[in-house]
């Protein structure tokens, strides 16, 4: 009997403790589930914070962009051609632009027609101290565009920061250079009247209409003619599209009279007297009377004096001859990063400051010395890119 008694209180012993290690085990498991739990949601928490820091920079971003855009003084936006920053109505278009290459030989090539109509114009020096211009022309068509004249380089990279149909009378295929394909490689949609000689390196093809006038000159190659209504007309041809083009410029109201300044002779000098560039401050209208060679720069057909509105000065290098032709090359793009300086000319003032574009594909960039982009009054603005060696300003 106590034998039995033994066997059965082992058997009540081994029983208890098998249940002790169950219930231990489950509490154990539990805990463990537990921590891993908690461990997870710690994990999970640095996840969040880092999504916060990676939305600083956008904010930061966002700063950067807003200071680059500082303006001086209130921007007219909206409504306005972005060449002119005239408001767009029945008579005043946004078309693409033209930028067509006008001939300045002194005295053979005077008086120009058409110059009256375009929204800005660029001079700059060519072969022998002669200069030639770029007339763009946005806002207003005309019928008749003269005299018409040959590419070179460096005004095509002047044109193609507006991205727009540039228009000449042939170029120069030499020993230089072959500037129909330089041309051509800087993808910019051109109309001329004369294509490259054979052989060809490049595509570009006579596709201009022209017309020559014989009454202006016995010299033929002052006597090519255009109409900006006709040229539109075969960009539409080519297939080039009628819409688009990039401003340099951008736009605010007229400085009132009593803010208006007393700067009123200007003189730029290219390199000789017969391309002396003068501009007289014009109070009553807030516009700049233009001379040229110490007389009134008029429109052959109208007898009207040009009258720009703005007056922008940029200095560049200006190197040559480099043959017995003369050529030249004219820096039109900043380099290291280094603006160039400028000078502007508005509202009877002079303002101090820069230019600058980092590529032949990006338009010109004006900002004055507190590096704030420079606000222009709406109208014709003359453009004048001068040697900083050799050329001089007055004022």
């Amino acid at each position: 009997m106590v034998l039995k008694k033994d066997k059965i209180n082992n058997w009540l012993i081994m029983i208890l403790v098998l249940t002790l290690v169950m219930i231990t085990s489950v509490i154990i498991f539990n805990g463990c589930k537990a921590d891993d739990a908690q461990k997870e949601d710690v994990i999970s928490e640095p996840e969040e914070e880092e999504g916060v820091i990676e939305e600083e920079p956008e904010e930061e971003t966002s700063a950067e962009v807003e200071e680059q855009e500082s303006v001086a003084g209130e921007e007219i936006t909206g409504n306005i051609n972005r060449f002119s920053g005239l408001e767009i109505s029945e008579s005043v278009k946004d078309s693409r632009p033209l930028a067509i290459m006008i001939n300045n030989l002194y005295p053979d090539a005077r008086p120009q027609s058409g110059l009256i109509y375009a929204d800005i114009i660029f001079e700059a020096e060519d072969e022998y101290g002669i200069t030639r211009y770029i007339a763009v022309y946005s806002s207003y068509d005309t019928e008749l565009v003269a005299p018409i004249r040959s590419a070179r380089i460096y005004y095509a990279e002047i044109a193609r920061s507006l991205d727009p149909i540039y228009t000449f009378f042939g170029t120069h295929k030499d020993s230089f250079a072959n500037a129909y394909k330089v041309i051509e490689d800087m993808d910019i949609d051109v109309l001329t009247a004369i294509g490259e000689p054979e052989p060809p390196e490049s595509s570009i093809v006579a596709n201009a209409s022209f017309w020559r006038d014989y009454n202006r000159s016995s010299i033929t190659e002052h006597t090519a003619a255009m109409s900006t209504i006709q040229l539109r007309k075969d960009a539409e041809n080519a297939g080039y599209s009628l819409e688009g083009g990039q401003s340099p410029l951008r736009f605010k109201k007229d400085a009132s009279v009593s803010e208006t300044g007393n700067i009123s002779d200007i003189i730029i000098d290219f390199s000789t007297d017969g391309y002396m560039a003068e501009f007289k401050y014009n109070s009553e209208n807030n516009n700049y009377l233009k001379y040229i060679a110490g007389s009134p720069h008029i429109d052959r057909e109208t007898g009207i004096q040009i009258a720009a509105k703005n007056i922008i000065v940029m200095y560049t290098d200006v190197e040559g001859p480099f043959d017995e032709k003369g050529h030249m090359l004219v820096r039109t793009h900043t380099s290291n990063g280094i603006p160039g300086k400028a000078i502007f000319f508005m509202d009877g003032k002079a303002i101090e400051g820069t230019w600058e574009r980092s590529s032949i594909f990006e338009p010109f960039e004006f900002k004055n010395s507190d590096g704030d982009i420079v606000l222009f009054n709406a109208g014709l603005t003359w453009v004048a890119i001068i040697d900083i060696n050799r050329s001089s300003l007055s004022y």
